[in-house]
């Protein structure tokens, strides 16, 4: 489903974002530009997690501006992990299906696919602590696909990989977008990035998101302000 932003405008003091314009269903698109642009801003407004001041956004049509972000179609995967220490990583992942951790035989194999689709077989019982950083958001990136819902948003969750387990973890990712015919937005600093895995580029700077192109052609003829950020 395409995503809206009606005339949106967000404030946070004295910094300002706006944004106008649709995202159609099943891109793979990126939130690029230079560090306190209000990157990940918008990506919070999206999830519910940052109130707008002013406009709409809507998923598929219907305004989700007032909807708690428990209720929107998006499921959000944080640098962090967010994991819960005291928890498995099987109960990391299970949480994505019931908050109680009380699944049925039929949910906690579910939960059992979802850690064999991203590589941690026999991991099931081990707690983050014990897991590298890599599985960590693995467990995390399982837990945003067992939601289920048709918007995954990232905020830079790969940074601190190193370049080879970055693109494994972008592979993957990609991957499951695919297969679950869902859209992504991933906030990045890196223009490798961007090209590696998005087909189209959202540039937000200046205090606007723009309105999103082809990835490869930003990269071949940037607007000065990106061509400013990569040094050209």
């Amino acid at each position: 489903m395409s995503i809206t932003f009606d005339n949106v405008k967000i404030s946070q003091g004295s910094f300002t974002l706006e944004a106008n314009f649709t995202i159609d269903p099943g891109h793979k698109v990126a939130l690029l530009g230079p560090s306190g642009g209000g990157k990940s801003t918008l990506l919070s407004a999206i999830a519910g997690f940052k109130s707008i001041d002013h406009g709409r956004i809507l998923f598929g049509g219907a305004d989700i501006t007032e909807m708690a972000p428990a209720a929107r179609p998006v499921a959000l995967l944080f640098q962090d992990h967010n994991l819960f220490p005291h928890l498995t990583a099987e109960q990391n992942i299970a949480l994505g299906i019931r908050p109680n951790l009380r699944l049925n035989a039929q949910e906690w194999e579910t939960v059992a696919q979802a850690i064999s689709r991203v590589g941690l077989d026999g991991l099931g019982a081990k707690t983050p602590a014990e897991l590298s950083g890599g599985q960590q958001q693995r467990i995390a990136l399982a837990r945003c696909l067992l939601r289920e819902k048709p918007l995954l948003c990232l905020d830079e969750p790969f940074a601190a990989l190193g370049p080879a387990l970055k693109h494994e973890m972008l592979d993957l990712v990609g991957e499951i977008v695919d297969a679950t015919n869902a859209s992504m937005l991933m906030v990045t600093h890196q223009p490798e990035d961007a090209i590696y895995i998005a087909d189209q580029t959202v540039l937000v700077a200046d205090g606007v998101a723009m309105a999103p192109m082809n990835t490869q052609n930003l990269m071949a003829d940037p607007p000065a302000v990106l061509a400013q950020y990569l040094g050209r």
